[in-house]
């Protein structure tokens, strides 16, 4: 198929027969055998590769680091030169530590693939000539599209058909309203915003059903164009941010001590290959080169256990967010009530049960054609239209008028009935319409916890289309008197929530006094609601103060959520946003990290990072705490490498500056560093103490900056007394010296890993079997390796029993006095923490960061 035919480079100004016979396709749409053969030519239709690559990649990646790739040239120097076993070994040690780096990454591709299979979203293709769903990566050019109320469309296509289809474009376009989209072509130079008659990818159906067919999909389509521009200078969220700015600190302050260190070795006159050598070994052994894979994993982990608990995880660097979360803004219906909405009357004006009502309610609910929703599906459950009946046209619904119209005919002529909310309908009926009566019944019955619609006609003889203009004059029919109870859980769930730092804020387009009812029942707090009507009269810095102290907002619009979402975030908060439906799209994508569920609108679905498959909050309230367990398992490896490492380093230059020979050589840095990164790569599946759980955790540089630096000194001072021992108590010569602080450096490595893991005293906190298990046996084998027959090949001697007594004491000494220092530092750090601390950035630059974020998460691939 390759690119479409350059006749269609301005489809939009191309007959739409002229376009199916382009693309070699007629409105019963592609055969399945055609639609696999354009798949394969075209390739997945996504904007950009998929974020986990081949293996061959994957594995390629393990080697790309700058200082590998130095220590791989210096080595195979050596090779040329003089030491072909030495920098055997060295290339050894780096392809193994290579090689389980990429297992470890690749299995953790894998697994994310398999979960983001179970929330794909579809489009519901004509192939064959009936219609089917297609996962949206498998949609190709010439495929015809079937569209309807909360579709997200799947390419760059060309209108066929249209019935009332409005289109939201606004992630293209900038549009406030959706707009209305028709067959008839435009002229070439149209600006995108105007083409009607033109469909793109990364917009969604609002309301209305349409036929179109596929022109252009992937990278190709105009979202795809202006993606690959954002490509490069896209941000990163600020988990990655913070891990690869972190990873990328440490690297360049061990690369510099390294320098020193060849430095200090060359003035010592030693061998120029073997200062090299030992101070690039360094740099990489003092580097945290696992801290990609370690990330990965720990996420991937992460992830997988939620999936275990129903949450799906659709990206990854959504879990820091999703455990920082200290507000939640739900929706009512469904999550804090049954979401099962019965019909529990139908009355007239006057209040009395009325079944012409409720006849007149069925035709509007049983013949309108756009989108589905559980509104109407209670209504026509209890009456369906009458046959007698038949739809001639419509307005659909939309989240400005707040009503839906249908244009009927029947034996009594042509009417247009119009149901929706109370305040919306009652205004656009006739002036003698008895409002006090009416407004005092409406409350009376919301008050009561119902939620009311309110429904009126108007006869249209002769009429064979209806717009909004039409929604006029009507005569007011009576009420629409719907349930839908709170869910018994509810109360206990949001206790749970606050328990665990979490604010939750009731966000619905409900009326006022049904949304006050149902958050009474739940135990939200309904003092100072807040409506739609009075976001409007805010500004910005007054809604950031009154958000703050605000649980319940009612009557609310798709762009009053927006406005509460942001008013929250630039009050510090870190907010989630758990909605379904169409209105919903905007608050998902603004939201810290966007909640839905895998029964939602495939646009709520898409914007989400998390989906659940179940709308429940006690599911959430899970995955929340899964997602706070995978966020500290990774700032375990962080925490604990970072201050071995730093304390490895001052050891180094410590030693360089006055021992006669290297203190380690190069194959035994990276050995060392290979076998104390394995009990890490089991960190991701690792326990966590609970009350680590018990609160939003985010990244603090400063936290780990001081963990760094004490922890690592500490090291380095049990470090300096080994040499003290060494030296002055066994006269260790350099093979012997080498080959004690060799087996001492990596039993305290994994000693103290056991130790820091957890704030509380290690004996008090049980480690996981895996983390556990490593590390007794990379101990076992440590001890072994000065014993076996390849030690010499290593520049390692065995060990007198008096050495290794000695290194097992200091050892045993070192984890008693991280333990004493762990519980001072930790201490000092609540005392910390109690103390009120200024935001970070200013209210408009964590705006523009904000900003930034959303832009990049719209145009991802």
């Amino acid at each position: 198929m390759g690119p479409p035919p350059r006749d269609l480079d301005t489809y939009w100004a191309t007959p739409a027969d002229t376009v199916l016979r382009s693309l070699e396709v007629t409105e019963a749409g592609l055969s399945a055998q055609e639609a696999a053969r354009r798949l394969d030519e075209v390739g997945p239709n996504r904007l950009a590769e998929a974020r986990h690559g081949s293996w061959l990649r994957t594995l390629g990646q393990q080697f790309a680091d700058p200082v590998i790739l130095i220590l791989v040239f210096a080595s195979l120097v050596s090779i040329v030169l003089r030491d072909v076993t030495d920098a055997a070994i060295i290339l050894t040690i780096v392809a193994l530590s290579g090689l389980l780096g990429f297992y470890q990454e690749h299995r953790a591709s894998v697994e994310m693939q398999r979960l983001l299979a179970l929330v794909q979203v579809h489009a519901d293709l004509r192939r064959d000539g009936a219609d089917v769903e297609v996962a949206v990566e498998e949609v190709v050019p010439g495929d015809v599209v079937v569209l309807k109320a909360g579709d997200v469309v799947p390419g760059d296509c060309r209108m066929l058909d249209a019935d009332a289809l409005q289109v939201d474009q606004a992630p293209l376009t900038g549009e406030t309203f959706p707009q209305h989209k028709l067959p008839e072509p435009v002229p070439a130079d149209t600006v995108l915003a105007e083409r009607h008659d033109a469909l793109f990818l990364g917009s969604h159906v609002v309301s209305g059903r349409g036929l179109a067919v596929v022109v252009r999909t992937g990278a190709r389509t105009e979202l795809g164009r202006l993606s690959g521009r954002l490509e490069e200078s896209a941000p990163t969220t600020g988990f990655e941010r913070g891990v690869r700015g972190f990873g990328l600190l440490l690297a360049r302050v061990t690369f510099v001590l390294g320098l020193v260190i060849f430095g200090l070795n060359l003035g010592l006159d030693r061998p120029f290959a073997e200062s090299l050598l030992f101070s690039l070994s360094l740099a990489v052994g003092l580097t945290p080169q696992m801290l990609p894979a370690i990330v990965a994993v720990s996420l991937a982990v992460g992830a997988r256990r939620m999936a275990s608990e129903r949450v799906i995880v659709r990206r990854l660097d959504a879990i820091e967010d999703f455990g920082a979360m200290d507000v939640l803004c739900t929706d009512k219906t469904g999550t804090l009530t049954e979401g099962t909405v019965r019909l529990h009357a139908a009355l007239d004006a006057a209040g009395t049960p009325s079944e012409e009502v409720l006849a007149l309610a069925a035709l509007n609910a049983g013949l309108q054609g756009g989108y589905a929703n559980p509104i109407d599906a209670a209504v026509v459950a209890a009456r369906a239209p009458d046959p007698a009946y038949a739809a001639v046209d419509e307005v659909p619904y939309d989240f400005t008028r707040k009503r839906l119209g249908v244009l009927v005919e029947g034996p009594d002529g042509r009417r247009l009935v119009c149901k929706g909310a109370y305040d919306s309908v009652i205004g656009v009926c006739v002036p003698e319409t008895p409002h006090a009566e009416l407004d005092a019944r409406f409350r009376e019955l919301s008050d009561a916890g119902h939620r009311v619609l309110a429904l009126a006609q108007r006869e249209l003889p002769g009429v064979d289309t209806v717009t909004a203009e039409d929604e006029r004059d009507l005569v007011f029919a009576g009420f629409l008197v719907l349930t839908d109870p709170p869910k018994q859980d509810a109360a206990p769930v949001l206790r749970e929530l606050a328990a665990a730092g979490i604010s939750v804020r009731m966000i619905t387009g409900d009326n006022q006094r049904v949304a006050a009812h149902v958050a009474g029942e739940v135990g939200l707090d309904p003092a100072g609601l807040l409506t739609g009507a009075g976001i409007d009269r805010l500004e910005e810095d007054q809604l950031v103060s009154q958000a703050r102290e605000t649980q319940v907002f009612a009557e609310v619009d798709p762009a009053q959520k927006e406005r509460i979402i942001r008013a929250l975030r630039s009050g510090g908060a870190t907010v989630g946003y758990l909605g379904d439906g169409i209105n919903d799209a905007g608050a998902l994508h603004l939201a810290d990290v966007g909640i839905s569920v895998d029964t939602a609108v495939d646009v709520a679905k898409s914007a989400a990072a998390i989906v659940l498959m179940d709308k429940d909050l006690a599911v959430l309230e899970h995955g929340v705490r899964l997602g706070r367990q995978t966020f500290a398992n990774t700032l375990k490896y962080i925490t604990t490498t970072v201050s071995a490492n730093f304390g490895n380093v001052a050891s180094m230059v410590v030693a360089s500056a006055f021992l006669p020979f290297l203190p380690l050589l190069p194959r035994q840095i990276l050995l060392l560093n290979f076998l104390s990164d394995i009990p890490s790569t089991t960190l991701a599946a690792d326990h966590v103490d609970a009350e680590q759980l018990e609160r939003p955790q985010r990244w603090d540089i400063g936290f780990i900056r001081d963990f760094m630096v004490l922890f690592g000194l500490l090291s380095t001072a049990f470090d300096l007394l080994t040499f003290a021992v060494l030296l002055q108590v066994f006269d260790a010569g350099s093979t012997l010296f080498r080959s004690a602080w060799f087996v001492g450096s990596t039993l305290t490595e994994l000693a103290v890993l056991l130790v820091l893991r957890t704030r509380r005293p290690a004996y008090r906190s049980r480690p996981g079997r895996a983390l556990l298990i490593t590390s007794g046996v990379v101990a076992v084998v440590t001890i072994a390796i000065p014993y076996s027959t390849g030690a010499s090949l290593l520049g390692l001697r065995p060990l007198p029993a008096a050495v290794l007594g000695s290194l097992v004491l200091i050892t045993l000494a070192y984890v008693v006095a991280a333990e004493a220092t762990k519980h001072s530092f930790y201490r000092a750090a609540a005392r910390r923490a109690e103390r009120p601390r200024p935001a970070t950035l200013p209210p408009a630059a964590r705006a523009m960061r904000r900003r930034l974020r959303q832009s990049a998460r719209e145009h991802s691939g």
